[in-house]
């Protein structure tokens, strides 16, 4: 049959087979667990994805629900429409008769989902941005886009800009490949900017009977990004069926990469009433139930537990206390953690960030402890002697915020790194093996932007440590005035509570819909709305993870507040209209 004789072909993939190559610690390399498939939980499943389906009350708009519903959705069919003589082609794994089939997409596509997209596209896909075709000047503001460049108002460091200006002109500078897992400068920049220190004696060297863990460059790899460095290290730590503990609320990208990779996600509660802490006890019952419920007792089915601190969407600054309550529990249950630093020490006020590695060392080095990274949004650098730097690292709160400096605001430059600190045991040795082979595939970040990692983590000129000094310092008071002027007015407004932010770029909203008309009953009514007539555009907390009908408090938003001081007060004088417009 020819695909253009007026024919249309539909074809389904309702069995999905979900495959991944096995990444399997050192235990386990014997091990076949094959026979755990066929009672899994498939990862795409409202079972390990609940939050993501919106509620839809009788006031819903009609066509409204119908459209986000279908975005939220996973199609098992993926349609591609030939508009010049109105076939459709649809992908399938099968050919039927004479039919011809188009290729299909990977299982792994299939199942990568991100879950902002998906609730925010539908809406966002209506939207009129102009003020002047809107009809009343309200040109659109975005406090959803968390990327710190965005309006301009926050440079670079120029330090960085310098960086990379002398290794063009630089008559040795090499334009080729790279060591895949970066290189030898840029790993011992990061090596020493995290363990100021420590030698480089090798993790192997180290004494039988000793409890000392030393890290090395080898223990660091440069990836595209801190969402690369992730990627890399949940790849190399997750097999098919095995089990990713991620925040709720939450980045969603571990979600997304634990998913493709046919692992499900089980999301532990953050608590808002105590500072978006983790909660440890269902933690800890999570964690019970899957060990119990496991076919196999020799696999480990809890692969790891995600901590982002500081945190994204929430702004919370763990206590050192806290990320000693984790790194015990997850001691417990010999559990990995996978640390999401990418905003370092990026804090406000008396708030201290307390690296998770740092904690985990004082404790033993009981649990191994992967950090993600990166200069798309923070890097500290030490720039003090190494005595005043030791104090710094034993987590001296009078002292930490002014011997440990953030710098960059290059997300646009995907620049971020992995960092192995292992346990006694020697626990995580073939998952850095594994991700060490993963960074082959790709041939690791740019040369040209690793010149930068040196030249910020490691300056060597003290006109550039003082010139990053006052350039920080500036930034500091910017974002963090930036953030009380946002908090501070959203605060005013009727049926709205801020959750004021420690750390990070983000604050957490509650909407009290019992104080709004009927047009008012989630999260994703109010952005919806908000963006319809006032043209403001915030994320909903079920872009995170929160779904109303699991909560116990109010629904939530995100808000961003990067922006310039003159646009966030634009946007708060709209969101204040909005709220009094539709108080009841």
């Amino acid at each position: 049959m020819s695909p253009n004789d007026g024919r249309t072909i539909i074809a389904s993939d309702d069995n999905i087979v979900l495959m991944s190559p096995p990444l399997i610690d050192r235990r386990l390399k014997n091990n076949n667990s094959n026979d755990r498939t066929a009672s899994s939980t498939p990862a795409t499943s409202t079972s390990s994805s609940p939050y993501l389906q919106p509620s839809t009350p009788p006031h819903v708009p009609s066509g409204f629900a119908l459209q986000l519903n279908d975005a939220i959705s996973t199609a098992d069919l993926e349609q591609q429409e030939d508009t010049s003589n109105g076939n459709i082609v649809v992908s399938s794994s099968s050919i039927r008769n004479d039919a011809v089939i188009a290729s299909p997409a990977s299982q792994k596509s299939l199942r990568t989902h991100n879950p902002i997209r998906a609730i925010v596209d539908p809406i966002m896909a209506h939207s009129i941005k102009c003020g002047k075709e809107r009809g009343d000047g309200k040109d659109q503001i975005s406090l959803a886009l968390g990327d710190p460049t965005a309006y301009g108002n926050i440079p670079p460091c120029p330090a960085i800009i310098s960086a990379i200006t002398d290794a063009l002109q630089a008559p040795g500078m090499a334009a080729g490949y790279v060591n895949a897992v970066g290189t030898a400068e840029a790993r011992h920049a990061i090596h020493k900017y995290h363990y100021p220190n420590t030698n480089n004696t090798k993790l192997d060297d180290r004494k039988a009977d000793s409890i000392i863990v030393v890290t090395s460059p080898d223990d660091v790899i440069v990836a595209n990004g801190a969402s690369g460095a992730l990627e890399l290290g949940l790849t190399a730590l997750l097999d098919e069926d095995s089990v990713l503990l991620v925040p709720r609320p939450g980045f969603p990208l571990y979600q997304v990469i634990a998913e493709s990779h046919g692992a499900r996600v089980v999301h532990y509660d953050l608590l808002p009433n105590q500072g978006w802490e983790c909660d440890l006890d269902h933690i800890d019952r999570i964690i019970s139930k899957e060990e119990e419920n496991a076919h196999d007792v020799s696999t480990k089915v809890v692969r790891g537990i995600v901590v982002n601190n500081p945190s994204n969407p929430t702004g919370a600054v763990y206590s050192e206390e806290h990320l000693r309550q984790i790194v015990k529990l997850a001691e417990k249950w010999n559990v990995p953690i996978i640390a999401d630093e990418i905003y370092g020490d990026l804090v406000f006020g008396n708030n201290v960030f307390h690296p998770m590695a740092n904690v985990a060392s004082k404790l033993g080095y009981t649990v191994p402890i992967i950090t993600a990274s990166g200069l798309g949004k923070q890097c500290k650098y030490s720039i003090l002697d190494d005595a005043s730097i030791y104090a710094a690292t034993t987590l001296d709160a009078h002292h930490i915020s002014t011997i440990l400096l953030d710098t960059d605001l290059i997300p646009g430059w995907r620049l971020g790194w992995l960092i192995f600190q292992d346990s006694r045991h020697g626990s995580i040795q073939d998952v850095k093996k594994g991700a060490q082979r993963l960074a082959q595939v790709v041939l690791g970040a740019s040369r040209l932007a690793q010149v930068v990692i040196p030249a910020v983590l490691d300056p060597s000129v003290e006109s550039d440590v003082a010139a990053i000094s006052q350039w920080k310092e500036n930034l500091y008071t910017q974002v963090e005035d930036q953030a009380a002027l946002l908090c501070g007015l959203l605060k005013e407004c009727q049926g709205l509570e801020v959750i004021h932010p420690q750390g990070a770029m983000y604050a957490m909203v509650k909407v009290h819909a019992h104080l709004f008309d009927e047009g008012i009953y989630d999260d994703v009514s109010f952005m919806k709305l908000l963006l319809e007539e006032e043209n403001i555009v915030v994320l909903p907390g079920r872009a995170f993870g929160m779904g109303q009908e699991e909560e116990r408090d109010a629904p939530v938003f995100r808000v961003v507040f990067c922006a310039p001081e003159d646009v966030l007060r634009c946007a708060s004088e709209r969101i204040s209209s909005f709220c009094s417009r539709h108080a009841v």
